[in-house]
């Protein structure tokens, strides 16, 4: 019986054996470079086109969702209330690929500045930090922001917006007036009692429901306005993505 094939991992238990030839002149090294540089943008690109999809799923849902809401008088407010929640899990996952993404993207940033920006204008005596830097994160890849920091920078990049929209349409929806499920006209709001009466969620009372949301926006509102305690990827100019 043939004998089970071992995974494939980092360390193995077999014997050291010399690797592949390493470039000997440097054609080969810029030749090296160059492949490399072309591998590291592919991936950045492809975690790139995979942030850009959940922000379309992002903008898919609240359009739905509001459309769900306010085309008729009779639909309730719980409708907006599950939208803040889905665009919330988009977030978190959106975060998580956007940390995937800092890396590969810093990497591609580091080769421009060090390598190909001095060959097209040399500036100074050339370094090898850049160099150095991106073989120990190919060596022990690390995340380079933490998931706080890559939830409040997509916060700040589009879903503020999502969120302030679906707040708007929610506030417009509980405060307008109260409509029977035949369509009947239930009467204006005019009162807290009338608010709290509108904003209640099955077995949750309208002032436990607005707490939640208060407190839930605060949070987003901290998100929004937070500042990073280094300039991350705005370093090196204001470009950014």
């Amino acid at each position: 019986m043939a004998s089970e094939l071992s995974p494939l991992t980092l360390e193995t238990g077999l014997p050291e054996e010399k690797g592949p030839p390493l470039p000997q002149s440097s054609q080969e090294t810029i030749n090296t470079i160059v492949h490399y540089y072309r591998g590291e943008m592919g991936r950045m690109a492809g975690w790139r086109d995979r942030i850009d999809r959940t922000s379309n799923w992002a903008i898919t849902v609240v359009a739905a969702m509001l459309s769900v809401s306010l085309s008729t008088p009779t639909s309730h407010h719980g409708v907006l209330l599950f939208a803040m929640l889905l665009i919330s899990l988009l977030l978190l996952i959106e975060a998580r690929r956007y940390r995937f993404f800092d890396v590969y993207r810093a990497r591609v940033r580091q080769l421009e500045r060090g390598y190909f920006a001095q060959v097209l204008a040399p500036d100074g005596v050339p370094s090898a930090k850049w160099s150095t830097s991106i073989a120990t994160s190919l060596r022990k890849p690390i995340f380079l922001m933490s998931y706080k920091d890559a939830v409040c920078r997509r916060l700040q990049r589009n879903y503020c917006w999502m969120y302030l929209i679906l707040l708007l349409a929610w506030a417009l929806k509980i405060s307008s007036s109260k409509m029977s499920m035949a369509g009947e006209f239930l009467g204006p709001v005019h009162s807290w009692s009338d608010l709290f009466e509108n904003t209640a969620l099955g077995p949750l009372p309208g002032s436990i429901v607005l707490i939640f949301v208060a407190l839930f926006y605060g949070l987003i509102l901290y998100g929004s306005f937070r500042r990073e305690e280094r300039e991350g990827e705005l370093a090196h100019g204001q470009v950014h993505v």
